[in-house]
């Protein structure tokens, strides 16, 4: 994969994003606890992250088909480099930093499904797998190594440099996306209306069998993952007995297992198009929450949530491959931008439904309906899959 030079500059630049984004989102997070003072006023950042995406998401979809992709990147960098260097100056106001970070996601909608339509035109389909995993591994190595550099900076020097480093980060990818040269351009859109093109998005994905299977399990991952992330330090502390620092063990092994899944995926399959491969970590994630559900000894819910970490991150990785393959290319943006909606909504809905359903019947449930939803999510998605044969190769 790196022997290829556009590829090598869309990694750069996704990962220089992600280092920025690993200190930014625990120094926003601690900073709106200080203020505010409770788990609600965090709870706004993320409601502030993703509205952003319901708003936009369509109409996101339309301008990465209708324009360069690439451009399209470096203009979300660069309102992203000056939401991020402004955080700063409002850090004493929560409604100031929760409409920077409404901007900041707003900016991000525009900006991933660009990049998810850029990475079929800089690799062959074989080596999806194999590019969605370096990029993938890059960030969530990220993750585990700064967020907690993050708390320590902030500690020893404040907030600001935290968000600095963020749009430094910002402006380092804007730099390496800007000299990115397209060896297979993506297809342009016909010049249609805004409206009309973005309900051409919304029927060429409905009218596409394994699409449809995948938006299917999409929405059903949504509606486990967004409950039983949110509320895994309930089971952590309420359901296994441990204290803070068990929530940190149980969030590093879910990121040592997420930093695994690629490199054992690398080394297994290169077919975006395996369903064992794709729905399997589905099956892998429901018997994790299952486990969850059932037991209340920690070494093994700890042992299983490395496993679930294992699921997250070849899911994502053969997902994604699959959907980059699929999605004809002149709807590439519409496409991705979709997944996007259905994942921010799902999300949402889990997460409020998640809550409810963890005071009425106890977090166990939540864990048990999670692993049921996955399930379902496997089945859906492997039906969809059986029996089909890719499409011809379209000319870009």
């Amino acid at each position: 994969m790196f022997s290829r030079p556009g590829y090598r500059r869309l990694w750069a630049a996704r990962t220089a994003s992600a280092w920025g984004d690993a200190v930014a989102t625990v120094a926003l997070s601690l900073l709106v606890l200080d203020l505010t003072g409770s788990g609600l006023g965090v709870a706004g950042v993320v409601a502030a992250e993703i509205v952003p995406v319901l708003l936009l998401a369509p109409f996101a979809g339309v301008v990465v088909d209708r324009l360069s992709p690439v451009k399209v990147m470096v203009a979300a960098d660069v309102a992203r480099i000056l939401l991020a260097a402004a955080l700063p100056l409002a850090a004493g106001s929560v409604p100031a930093i929760y409409a920077l970070a409404f901007g900041m996601s707003a900016a991000s909608a525009f900006f991933n499904p660009a990049a998810a339509s850029v990475l079929p035109a800089l690799v062959d389909e074989e080596e999806l797998i194999a590019a969605n995993s370096g990029i993938w591994t890059a960030a969530v190595l990220s993750q585990i190594v700064l967020a907690p550099a993050a708390g320590v900076v902030v500690a020893l020097i404040g907030y600001g440099p935290a968000f600095w480093i963020n749009a430094a980060s910002f402006a380092a990818s804007a730099a390496v996306l800007a000299r990115l040269r397209l060896p297979r351009p993506p297809a342009e859109a016909a010049r249609a209306g805004w409206w009309h093109q973005a309900r051409e998005g919304v029927a060429v994905l409905a009218g596409h069998r394994v699409l449809r299977a995948l938006a299917a399990g999409q929405a059903l991952a949504a509606l486990s993952a967004g409950a039983t992330g949110a509320l895994l330090v309930v089971l952590i502390r309420q359901r296994l007995g441990m204290g803070p620092a068990g929530y940190g063990i149980a969030l590093a092994c879910i990121g040592a297992g997420a930093a695994l899944g690629p490199l054992l995926l690398t080394r297994l399959v290169s077919d975006p198009r395996r369903p064992a491969f794709i729905f399997g970590p589905y099956l892998l994630r429901a018997a994790v929450d299952a486990v969850l559900a059932l037991v209340r000894v920690p070494a093994l819910a700890l042992g299983s949530l490395a496993g679930y970490g294992v699921g997250t991150s070849t899911g994502a990785v053969t997902f994604n491959s699959l959907l980059q393959a699929e999605t004809p290319p002149k709807a590439r943006g519409r496409v991705f931008a979709a997944f996007d909606l259905i994942w921010q909504l799902g999300r949402l809905a889990s997460i409020a439904l998640g809550g409810l359903l963890a005071d009425a019947a106890g977090i166990a449930a939540v864990y048990a309906a999670g692993a049921v939803l996955l399930a379902a999510a496997a089945l859906i998605g492997r039906a969809g899959l059986a029996g089909h044969r890719p499409p011809p190769k379209e000319n870009p």
